[in-house]
């Protein structure tokens, strides 16, 4: 293994409050819809792409109406988050910090643009991450995302960190190791290496 690749929501952190709060403030003001996000519908769709969730969240709307107000909501949420912020799982920063002091570590997740930047100053590691891809940058699916950055990087054994089936079956598209993050939103039954809490990711890396 030469390096770590993290997912955020439900890895690092759970902004779903936060989240479901800018969303709705965003629905309220830019649509006639009701808004009526929540942390637990918020659970469901996160690991999702921005598009899958636009599809979910807001069946009624279409074409360039749904594209405007995911993207209001999507800038709404990156301004909240920057004086609201997530919910940060217990030792992910004295984590990082110790992790990067072996290895490069990269994030990628299906997010929009500007939410993994706020994650990471919200949460203290921006010194720490070395690269990072999102959805938005891309519009591919998280496997395809993982390659882009595994090829970029010149990375030759990466593992990736992540708390869904989505994340899972991305790393069978990139074909390397997943770390189920357990305490998170998914479900995988069949992961092969697990951790309850963040910081064992120390015992099972070194």
């Amino acid at each position: 293994m030469d390096s770590i690749i993290f997912d955020i929501d439900g890895t690092l952190w759970d902004s779903t409050t936060s989240v479901a709060i800018a969303w709705n403030k965003a629905i309220q003001e830019n649509s006639n819809l009701d808004p009526t996000v929540d942390e637990e519908l918020l659970v469901k769709v996160f690991g999702k792409t921005m598009s899958e969730i636009g599809d979910i969240l807001f069946p009624t709307l279409h074409g360039e109406e749904k594209k405007d107000l995911m993207k209001k909501c999507f800038t709404t949420e990156n301004d909240y988050l920057s004086t609201h912020p997530g919910k940060i799982y217990d030792g992910v920063i004295e984590t990082i910090k110790e992790l990067a002091n072996d290895f490069p570590l990269f994030i990628v997740s299906n997010c929009q643009t500007g939410y993994i930047e706020t994650t990471m100053a919200a949460i203290g590691i921006t010194p720490y991450i070395k690269d990072y891809l999102c959805f938005e940058d891309t519009h591919l699916p998280k496997g395809d995302n993982l390659k882009i950055l595994i090829e970029r990087n010149h990375l030759k054994s990466p593992i990736y960190v992540g708390d869904t089936l989505g994340d899972a079956d991305a790393c069978k598209v990139a074909q390397i190791p997943f770390i189920f993050a357990e305490y998170g939103f998914g479900n995988v039954p069949n992961a092969s290496i697990k951790i309850e809490k963040f910081p064992q990711l120390l015992q099972i890396i070194k």
